[in-house]
C-alpha cells in the first residue's frame, strides 16, 4: 500500500510540474455560484491564449467552503474578482499543482498499473470513498475508485452526510479525531451540528506526554 502511495505521489508531482497550476481555498456567501465563477475564469484563460484551460471545484469541504483548482491564471483571476462572485475569502494553498482535476490525468495510468499488482480485500469496517460519498462494496470497486479519485473532486461534505445519515430519533455515534489539529471536527460542526456534539479531539502527543509524567 505504501508503495502504491509512493507511485501515486510521484506521478501526481510529475503531472503538476507539466502545467503552472494550483489550488485556491474559497469561502463564499450563500449566493456564490462556484461553477459560474470557474466558467468565467476559464474564459479569461482562453482570452490569454491558454488552450483547454482547467478551473473547477476540486474539494467540497462544507457549506460555503470550496477548494478550486486549475491553471494559475484562472485562480489569480478569481482572487482579483472575488467580490464579483460573492467570495468572502480566498487563499492560495501551498501545493504544487491542481490536484483532483483532469490536469492529473498523466498520474492515472501509473496508479492503475501498481494497483493491479496489489491484493485488495473487502474492508471489515465501513470505508467511504470521497469520489462518490458511498461505502466501498468490493475489491474491484475499491481499485476503480482509487484511480478515479486522482482526477475527481473530493466530496468531503457529501461523505459526511452519508456517514452520519440516521433515522430520526436515532443517536449519533461518538466521533474521535486523533492527532494534531482539529480541522476535521470544525468541518463536521459546519456539516452536522448534532453529530459534532458527540465529537472529541484526541491529541496523541499530549496523551504520550501525560503518560510519561
Amino acid at each position: 500500500a505504501l508503495y502504491a502511495v509512493k507511485v501515486r505521489a510521484e506521478a501526481m508531482q510529475k503531472a503538476a510540474e507539466a502545467v503552472p497550476s494550483g489550488m485556491l481555498s474559497v469561502m463564499g456567501r450563500p449566493e456564490a455560484n462556484y461553477k459560474f465563477a470557474c466558467l468565467e475564469a476559464r474564459k479569461h484563460c482562453e482570452s490569454l491564449g491558454i488552450e483547454n484551460p482547467v478551473c473547477t471545484v476540486s474539494n467540497y469541504l462544507f457549506p460555503d467552503s470550496r477548494v478550486i483548482a486549475g491553471h494559475l491564471q484562472a485562480l489569480e483571476y478569481l482572487q482579483q474578482n472575488a467580490r464579483k462572485y460573492y467570495f468572502t475569502r480566498t487563499k492560495m494553498l501551498p501545493v504544487s499543482g491542481a490536484f483532483h482535476t483532469r490536469l492529473m490525468e498523466p498520474a492515472v495510468e501509473p496508479l492503475a498499473e501498481v494497483l493491479k499488482s496489489i491484493e485488495i480485500q473487502k474492508p471489515l469496517l465501513c470505508v467511504y470513498s470521497n469520489v462518490d460519498g458511498r461505502k466501498y462494496m468490493h475489491s474491484k470497486h475499491i481499485r476503480k475508485l482509487l484511480v478515479k479519485q486522482v482526477v475527481s473532486p473530493v466530496l468531503w461534505e457529501q461523505t459526511m452526510h452519508s456517514v452520519y445519515e440516521r433515522k430520526q430519533g436515532t443517536e449519533f455515534p461518538y466521533t474521535y479525531e486523533v492527532g494534531p489539529g482539529n480541522q476535521l471536527g470544525a468541518i463536521l460542526r459546519k456539516c452536522n451540528l448534532k453529530a459534532w456534539k458527540q465529537y472529541k479531539h484526541v491529541d496523541a502527543l499530549e496523551d504520550e506526554e501525560a503518560a510519561e509524567t
